[in-house]
């Protein structure tokens, strides 16, 4: 396959929607709470996965200076997102090959 082609095949993958987390009602993992959306570009995922993870540095490193409930909860949802983000990620490129 030559180069051109290559390119072409890595700009058109896209997220699947594999990438999930949070429990379900019962805490199961089996149906969870939130999930990747399909379609978005695979460069714009690690982005905002990215982002994410800056916010949870912030949250965390701010939660160690002054102890808040609060800030540990959203850098904890916030790391599941952005975990579930590179999951759909990683199963999109494994699928792709």
């Amino acid at each position: 396959m030559n180069d051109e082609c290559k390119n072409n095949r890595v700009t058109k993958l896209q997220s699947i929607g594999a990438g999930a987390f949070g429990g379900g009602v019962d805490g199961s993992i089996g149906h969870r709470l939130f999930r990747a959306v399909t379609g978005h570009d695979l460069d714009f995922v690690p982005e905002q996965s990215s982002l994410m993870m800056g916010c949870v540095y912030k949250l965390t490193r701010e939660a160690s200076l002054q102890p808040d409930d609060t800030r540990v909860l959203a850098a904890d949802y916030l790391s599941g997102m952005a975990k579930a983000l590179v999951e759909d990620i990683a199963l999109a490129r494994t699928l792709e090959a």
